[in-house]
């Protein structure tokens, strides 16, 4: 299983290349990792943005600061490698 760390790294690369495409004159947003007992979030910028399960590495939006939506699922922590993460929110990349 990748690491959150892995994940959150992914995150900040992604979103890199998506800012220098669309937004050429801004910043990219920072992506900071913020552990708890259940979960640990990943947040872009100073929002939270995705959710990661610590007990199976499930990926999910945030519904509010620290509650999960469990309609806005992105995968595992193993299956990263399938969604493109640059964009507002996470999109599942075409099949080969």
């Amino acid at each position: 299983m990748a690491t959150i760390e892995t994940f959150a790294a992914r995150v900040q690369a992604e979103k890199g290349v998506h800012y220098a495409v669309e937004f050429p004159r801004s910043i990219p947003p920072t992506v900071t990792i913020a552990a708890g007992p259940k979960y640990t979030r990943v947040d872009v910028g100073p929002s939270g943005k995705y959710m990661v399960v610590n007990a199976t590495g499930e990926i999910y939006g945030i519904k509010a600061y620290g509650v999960i939506h469990r309609g806005h699922a992105y995968g595992t922590l193993d299956t990263i490698d399938l969604w493109d993460w640059g964009g507002y929110v996470a999109v599942r990349k075409a099949a080969r």
